[in-house]
């Protein structure tokens, strides 16, 4: 399986994981919305997702080295809660149903999609 695609399919299980146990402060989809809208929105939030940290996530980690050094990679935890961002304004441009309550709660949403993808690309051959 192309990488591209086992990202996009890790990402939107993860995102959907995290939007769960985040409740009211992370959201994916209408909650009027049937399963299928929000499959398909679970979809192309992990999508967009999948791209940003296939392609601009190591760019900006790449810049940020001398900074994740010097925190002991705390800065990652504010690259990645950033990037989750990026992805709520982008979905936001394209009037796809994807919410993040602010900074603080993209931090523990991007925690937990990093945990999740963790434990999931444990069963991947993801190279």
């Amino acid at each position: 399986m192309p990488k591209l695609l086992t990202t996009w399919i890790l990402s939107s299980a993860s995102l959907a994981i995290a939007a769960q146990l985040l409740g009211d402060h992370m959201d994916i989809g209408d909650s009027g919305d049937s399963t299928t809208a929000r499959v398909i929105s679970i979809a192309i939030v992990g999508a967009i997702f999948a791209v940003i940290n296939t392609y601009v996530a190591p760019v900006i980690k790449t810049l940020s080295l001398p900074f994740i050094i010097i925190s002991l990679g705390l800065a990652l935890l504010v690259i990645n809660a950033l990037l989750l961002l990026l992805t709520d304004w982008i979905t936001g441009k394209f009037d796809v149903p994807f919410f993040v309550d602010g900074f603080w709660w993209a931090v523990l949403g991007a925690v937990v999609i990093s945990l999740v993808n963790t434990v999931l690309g444990a069963f991947t051959n993801k190279k």
